[in-house]
């Protein structure tokens, strides 16, 4: 319990888990210095200092009682006692109470240390300056008051180390927090390119930093450039037998129309049509990382414009809600694309289809639902990879597709940063299909 609780609290990044590293020694050291150095080194300098002057005032207060009165024990101690910087009342009016101040450290060893070595000690009074000490003593011919400068009894430059240190730790801290922010900035850079090329974008990248951070962008820029080769060789392919494929396809097309129609005709020519529909398949989803640039779209504007081009296909497509006009940065060709093939599967597999949008300070929401028969949740995973075809769980009575529909649409949430969601429509009953790009 107690591990998550320090989880909970640490940094999230790595520059503040870094800077909690470089702290953390720090003040530790702080600490260990006040309190072991500072705390003993100066209380023993302490109490050897209030010795020295407790045997000087016992001697001065064995003169006053030698005395045979107050004004000869006065006159017999005054030269001693200016000579010790000391000045000296007898008889004194009132006895001294003994106090000091809350934050007065080393007064405790003070008062302690005096108690001890003056017989007769009736109050110390270190409150009422802090620059001196005032104190009374019991004497043969009355109370004796002496005040000394407090410097005599209590070292006078722990304030001054402890200035100095704090200020020495707070420079060094300052030099090692820039330093460790060039250190981290690579990282930083490496992270940003990374996270740009997985959302379809290439940011120019060079390696910087240490050897392991260098070695680190080099792999980075190697993996970027095979992965950009390969998608470039599959979509050169894929549009190359498209291309090929398309020539015997319209000379079929063309002799079907010339032939006499019946049953056996208008088959075929379905059939052309399947096949054509599947090249431009096969052709939008090796295309789906040749995304166009982003640019400030309205998503309201965007899903009018693919219900109404849906319904120009004849697609019975319905606008749900949509959020107030707004500018956010998408790749509109990719997200129409995107949601052209979901309204595509809902239509196919139901009767009717409904876009709608949801805008958030922290979220973009495409839906699409439908009043098909939906698809079993322990299948929805599966059901996003492409060229598979859940017969089971979908009709086909209307016609199938190759399975690209919803693995078109979840590379084009991924490279927006995002993800295809699937869910059961609450209001039409079918599936719901959403694409969620962070913003």
């Amino acid at each position: 319990m107690s591990r998550l609780t320090l989880k909970h609290y640490m940094p999230r990044s790595l520059y503040g888990r870094a800077a909690l590293i470089l702290m953390v020694p720090i003040v530790t050291v702080q600490l260990v210095v006040s309190v072991v150095f500072i705390q003993d080194h100066f209380e023993d300098v302490t109490e050897q200092l209030t010795r020295s002057v407790a045997m000087e005032l016992s001697f001065i207060s064995d003169q006053v009682d030698a005395a045979g009165d107050p004004a000869s024990a006065l006159t017999r101690t005054s030269a001693l006692a200016a000579t010790l910087d000391t000045t000296i009342a007898l008889p004194a009016e009132g006895a001294v109470p003994t106090r000091r101040r809350f934050y007065d450290l080393s007064g405790r060893k003070v008062i302690e240390v005096l108690d001890a070595r003056l017989p007769g000690l009736s109050g110390v009074d270190l409150a009422s300056d802090m620059s001196a000490v005032t104190l009374s003593i019991d004497t043969d011919q009355g109370p004796l008051r002496a005040t000394f400068p407090r410097s005599r009894v209590s070292a006078s430059n722990p304030h001054q180390l402890l200035v100095l240190m704090v200020a020495v730790s707070a420079l060094m801290t300052l030099i090692a927090f820039l330093f460790l922010r060039n250190q981290l900035r690579p990282v930083k850079r490496l992270a940003e390119a990374a996270d740009a090329f997985g959302k379809g974008r290439t940011l120019p990248y060079k390696p910087s930093g240490a050897t392991e951070m260098r070695a680190a962008g080099s792999a980075f820029l190697a993996m970027r450039s095979r992965i950009e080769r390969q998608i470039e060789q599959r979509t050169l392919m894929l549009s190359g037998v498209s291309h090929d494929l398309r020539t015997p396809l319209t000379r079929m097309r063309l002799n079907l129309s010339m032939m006499e129609e019946d049953a056996d005709t208008r088959a075929l020519q379905e059939d052309v049509g399947d096949m054509e529909a599947m090249l431009d398949a096969f052709l939008d989803f090796a295309r789906a990382e040749a995304l166009d640039d982003p640019e400030p779209t309205d998503p309201a504007s965007l899903v009018r414009a693919v219900v109404e081009k849906a319904r120009r296909g004849g697609q019975t497509v319905s606008e749900g809600a949509l959020p107030e006009p707004a500018q956010v940065p998408l790749r509109p060709v990719a997200i129409a694309r995107a949601l052209s093939n979901l309204v595509g599967n809902a239509v196919r597999h139901g009767t009717r289809a409904r876009v709608g949008c949801t805008l958030t300070p922290r979220a973009l929401v495409f839906s699409v639902e439908d009043d098909g028969p939906g698809i079993p949740e322990d299948m929805r995973e599966a059901a996003v990879k492409p060229f598979l075809r859940l017969d089971p769980a979908r009709n086909q009575d209307k016609g199938g597709g190759v399975g690209l529909g919803l693995s078109i649409a979840a590379d084009i949430a991924r490279q927006h940063g995002g993800q295809l969601r699937l869910a059961d429509s609450a209001e039409l009953g079918g599936l719901r299909a959403e694409i969620v790009i962070a913003r």
